[in-house]
């Protein structure tokens, strides 16, 4: 079984009230140094078997038609993944 990763993001134009939150709540928070933040959304998909080209192939149509609305949302990256994420431990840097 393979894993692919599908990131989507929102136009450039689009406003992203979500990411002008956590922009203004990262200086409150003690945390400087971020010119800001886009939120998006990420999707991984298990495969039947191994992640070829037509897998790929498949998964982007997939994104387009399926996972993202192309009217305000691009698809930024169709991938495999060697492994599954896991969530970070609390207090160990990414």
């Amino acid at each position: 079984m393979g894993r692919v990763v599908v990131d989507v993001m929102p136009k450039p134009e689009i406003l992203d009230p979500q990411g002008k939150a956590v922009a203004s709540a990262l200086p409150r928070l003690g945390f400087t140094g971020f010119t800001g933040v886009r939120q998006g959304r990420r999707f991984e998909l298990t495969v039947d078997g191994p992640v070829t080209d037509e897998v790929l192939a498949t998964v982007r149509e997939a994104a387009v038609t399926l996972l993202s609305n192309p009217v305000i949302e691009d698809v930024v990256r169709v991938a495999e993944v060697a492994e599954a994420a896991e969530p970070l431990d609390e207090g160990t840097p990414a």
